[in-house]
């Protein structure tokens, strides 16, 4: 459906429901352990245990699984061979079953099922492989100068202007180097997938964000026609993109269901999670910048460099550069080198996370240069038109606001610019900011809406929570279109019999799936008024439909069911959408032992109607939790002789604990966006990761005066260089 209704008569606008902060409508069935993850499933089921490759690249010459075969409970073995030809789904880049070619480090190469776990795990530890190995690649910085450009039209260089005339011309010039490391998604729920056929029917239980993408793909995999395939995903614990796309668990469940007879629920084990599925990728990027001495940036170029298997795509780290600040010439440019690793893929705000760790560096950088504030840095160079694109305006743009109301909330006319000239005891105490960019998607969405006979609303879409509060915000919206009290609406959410919505990723799915409800929504009222004999234009307010003088029960219009699909045509073409922040960050940095903690923290958000702001400030703190973690700790250590992920578990692989957390603030604008939706919202869940590193690294350089380029921003890169006033 096409939105045009007048913001004055768009029910939404109501905000009786939305935009009122509301408890998690699932929060007590996560609480009380009775909400039904996939693994946990009740059905009685065999258990599989997955077997990785030992090697990185190379081949199988040899795969015995005899004395699995034989072990006690074991039901059936799984490999290559005996699951005979299958396919390749469109979003996998490497084989979710390996065989006899090894493309990667534990690339799944058998599953062994048994009539309970214990079994399988002692069964799989039977299997024996021999090897043919080869020699990979698996350090980014020695292939760098084979990295070629990406097929993709859209991971083209961008040029606009001349930028090396302009760069050379500019009175006052930066070019600086940044790499990020590789970094896991580290959710708590492993992947897992419970699997059933009856008949060639194929029913399966998963923790995935993306219904039909991977629908689709396991239907192509198996080479069964996608009517016989249905995906069941109410709960996710976590996915961060990493459930975006099918993984090996869950085609090794349907092929352990089939060979078994009999239902298979598989999970990975934690290493297998950080080595056979994917991760986001090590960037070398390399940022020049040239201005005026009055600040006015000239020109601008960002270069990066990252790795995947071979048909993988770039890390796109230049994606907020083409965008977040004005200059007449201006260069992009992406380059992938094929490495031995595996996946490299989306996490949480691909590109623009991993990106803005370097450029809001950068800024800072220049700004010193400059012997200027970096607030007004940013602020002079802001721009409200697509850079490379001008006539294409963005259909809302808040940063200075956002950077502004930051400044002042968090105190930064109190910021000493020179480094190193605050105390607290042992601690050396800066702060430091950077600006916040993620676009807006938007995709096409559908609802089912139910009214019943009670009066009730049921809403079904396959839409999945992630943890993000889905349930609640098509609750709320729900409500608000039907006006009906939020309990009054049953939400049903991830399962492929539903209608196709825009599933969760890319901070697409609130905006998204919520406008896919609100256009069947519209679609139920129209049929609720024609029944009760009442113009299109009656209002729906508590349990009733009103019009002319009349008031009718909603329930007196009986059963009706509607269900409609919002999409959005070229309007990414006509206007460039963009969400923008702000981030602050105050830390303590020990003149001893360069040990870093976090003080202080601040985000302010301009991201459209914020639906639930509640659940939206959730998604912010734990996106800044991210942020911390990139920015001090997160790295996978890569064994380059092994080409694996050496800290494979929660244990090695370190992330934010509540002891490295303060307390952290959340400001969202007063902001709608009209042109976005129906809804006037906008992604908000992966803004709150974009910047957050960079800021705190630049308030480390203000603590110590020690610029750290390499992330993480560990003690060891600190402690060498800390001036004769840390001691």
């Amino acid at each position: 459906m096409k939105f045009t209704t007048p913001a004055t008569t768009n029910p939404i606008d109501q905000l009786k429901v939305i935009g009122h902060a509301t408890d998690r409508i699932d929060g007590p069935y996560k609480t009380t352990g009775t909400a039904p993850y996939a693994y946990e499933h009740q059905k009685p089921a065999a258990y599989g245990y997955v077997v990785g490759a030992a090697i990185a690249k190379g081949r199988i010459t040899s795969l015995d699984v005899s004395a699995a075969k034989r072990a006690p409970g074991v039901l059936a073995v799984v490999t290559a061979e005996s699951a005979g030809k299958l396919g390749k789904g469109k979003f996998n880049t490497a084989k979710l079953l390996g065989g006899p070619e090894i493309q990667h480090y534990h690339q799944a190469i058998a599953l062994v099922v048994a009539q309970t776990f214990e079994q399988a795990r002692a069964a799989a530890q039977l299997v024996q492989a021999r090897y043919s190995t080869e020699q990979g690649d698996y350090d980014l910085a020695m292939v760098r100068d084979k990295a070629k450009p990406d097929k993709d039209k859209e991971n083209q260089d961008q040029k606009v202007g001349d930028f090396d005339t302009a760069y050379s011309a500019a009175p006052v010039r930066l070019d600086a180097h940044y790499t990020t490391p590789d970094q896991s998604h580290a959710m708590m729920e492993p992947h897992a997938s419970l699997a059933e056929w009856q008949g060639d029917q194929l029913t399966l239980w998963t923790s995935n964000q993306m219904i039909n993408w991977s629908k689709g793909d396991l239907a192509k995999t198996l080479g069964i026609p996608p009517d016989k395939v249905r995906l069941v995903s109410p709960y996710i614990g976590g996915g961060f993109g990493g459930k975006l796309f099918l993984r090996a668990e869950a085609l090794l469940a349907a092929l352990g269901a089939k060979a078994a007879g009999q239902p298979v629920k598989v999970a990975l084990q934690r290493p297998l999670m950080m080595n056979n599925t994917t991760h986001r990728p090590a960037t070398i990027q390399r940022i020049r910048i040239g201005a005026s001495r009055e600040g006015k940036i000239s020109a601008i170029a960002h270069e990066s460099w990252s790795g995947d298997l071979p048909d993988g795509k770039p890390e796109t780290a230049v994606q907020q550069t083409k965008l977040l600040y004005a200059g007449p010439n201006r260069l992009t440019r992406m380059r992938l080198a094929v490495l031995d690793l595996p996946e490299g893929n989306a996490m949480r705000a691909p590109g623009e996370a991993p990106g803005l760790m370097a450029l809001e560096i950068a800024i800072d950088e220049m700004a010193e240069k400059l012997k200027m504030d970096p607030l007004t840095f940013r602020i002079i160079n802001d721009t409200t038109v697509d850079p490379a694109k001008r006539e294409r305006k963005f259909s809302q743009r808040h940063l200075v606001e956002c950077l502004r109301t930051g400044a002042e909330r968090f105190g930064w006319d109190q910021r000493k610019p020179q480094p190193g000239q605050v105390r607290d005891g042992r601690w050396l105490v800066g702060i430091g900011l950077a600006a916040a960019f993620r676009n807006n998607l938007v995709q096409k969405s559908a609802a089912r809406v139910r009214l019943g006979s009670d009066g009730v609303i049921t809403v079904e879409t396959d839409m999945t929570d992630i943890g993000t509060g889905s349930y609640t915000i098509i609750a709320q919206t729900a409500a608000e279109m039907m006006g009906v009290p939020l309990k009054q609406v049953v939400v049903k959410l991830g399962d492929s019999d539903f209608p196709v919505s825009s599933g969760s990723g890319g901070q697409w799915g609130g905006n998204s799936s919520t406008a896919g409800v609100y256009a069947a929504c519209v679609k139920l009222r129209e049929a609720v008024a024609q029944k009760l004999g009442l113009p299109d234009d009656a209002e729906f307010v508590d349990g009733m439909v009103r019009a002319g003088g009349r008031s009718l029960p909603l329930r007196q219009a009986g059963e009706l069911v509607a269900e409609d699909t919002m999409e959005y045509g070229d309007l990414d073409k006509k206007f460039q959408q963009s969400t923008f922040g702000a981030h602050f960050v105050e830390v303590g940095v020990d003149a001893a032992t360069g040990e870093v903690r976090v003080r202080r923290m601040l985000a302010v958000c301009a991201a459209g109607r914020i639906l639930n702001p509640k659940s939206a400030r959730s998604q912010v703190i734990g996106a800044m939790t991210m942020g911390v973690g990139a920015a001090l700790m997160e790295e996978l250590v890569i064994d380059q002789r092994g080409g694996f992920f050496v800290n494979h578990d929660l244990a090695g692989y370190e992330v934010p604990v509540h002891a490295d957390i303060p307390h952290q603030e959340v400001i969202f604008l007063d902001e709608t966006d009209p042109i976005s939706s129906p809804m006037k919202a906008k992604g908000v869940g992966e803004l709150g990761i974009c910047g957050v590193a960079a800021a705190l690294a630049n308030a480390v350089y203000n603590a110590t005066g020690v610029r750290v380029r390499d992330y993480p921003v560990t003690l060891d890169k600190l402690i060498a260089k800390m001036p004769a006033y840390a001691s």
